[in-house]
């Protein structure tokens, strides 16, 4: 277990939601406004240069304010960088 899901569960979470989500999130059972901040998550993530003004409106839609909208934002960026700099490295993944 990674050291992100051990503090998941620590806040309450379960294994079962975290495997959900590591497996596919589009099926994970998550509430609407979870499930579209994982949307804009994975194509920020993927598609950067596919964002568009439209992206930030749907978070907005499911009751995402700006400070939120920035906070998903400014996390889902340093962990994509975080992670590009440990692979450019070499760094080993954490026994499970």
């Amino acid at each position: 277990m990674t050291h992100h899901s051990r503090g998941f569960i620590a806040l309450g979470g379960s294994e079962t939601l975290i495997a959900q989500i590591a497996e596919d999130y589009t099926s994970a059972e998550i509430s609407d406004a979870e499930m579209a901040m994982l949307g804009f998550v994975a194509k920020l993530t993927h598609e950067p240069w596919e964002m568009t003004a439209e992206d930030t409106e749907i978070l907005r839609e499911h009751d995402f304010d700006d400070l939120a909208i920035h906070d998903i934002t400014q996390v889902a960026a340093y962990f994509n960088y975080v992670n590009r700099i440990a692979d450019g490295l070499g760094v080993e993944l954490e026994e499970k």
